[in-house]
């Protein structure tokens, strides 16, 4: 059996290819990381702006519930306002026609209060 017995020049330019060979690998694996890079930036850009766009959008529709909801919130105190009027007008008019009854039950409503305050 004969042995095979590279010299040493052909080990050196199997070297070298085998390292051109993972050279050439390393690039193109290189190559596509930085174009998988650059895709996951655009595509981070893209979605940061549509973030910043929604953001905005809805931030001006929480302003206006807010306008709203506020507005109402006026009526309703407006109201509430008109109503307590009325009544203090229809309660005055009562202790006008019947000054003593107003005063029976203004001290009968005071008692009761009393009893309940002291109770605690």
């Amino acid at each position: 059996m004969a042995k095979y017995e590279a010299s040493a020049e052909e080990l050196k330019a199997q070297a070298r290819e085998a390292a051109d060979e993972v050279g050439k690998q390393a690039r193109r694996v290189a190559d596509e990381a930085q174009h998988a890079a650059e895709s996951l930036r655009e595509k981070g850009a893209e979605f940061a702006e549509s973030a910043r766009k929604h953001s905005h959008e809805y931030a001006e529709r929480a302003r206006d519930e807010a306008r709203r909801i506020y507005r109402e919130g006026e009526r309703y105190a407006a109201d509430l306002a008109d109503h307590a009027d009325d009544y203090y007008v229809e309660v005055s008019r009562a202790v006008r026609r019947h000054p003593a009854r107003a005063l029976g039950i203004a001290a009968g409503v005071g008692f009761l209060l009393g009893l309940i305050i002291a109770r605690r």
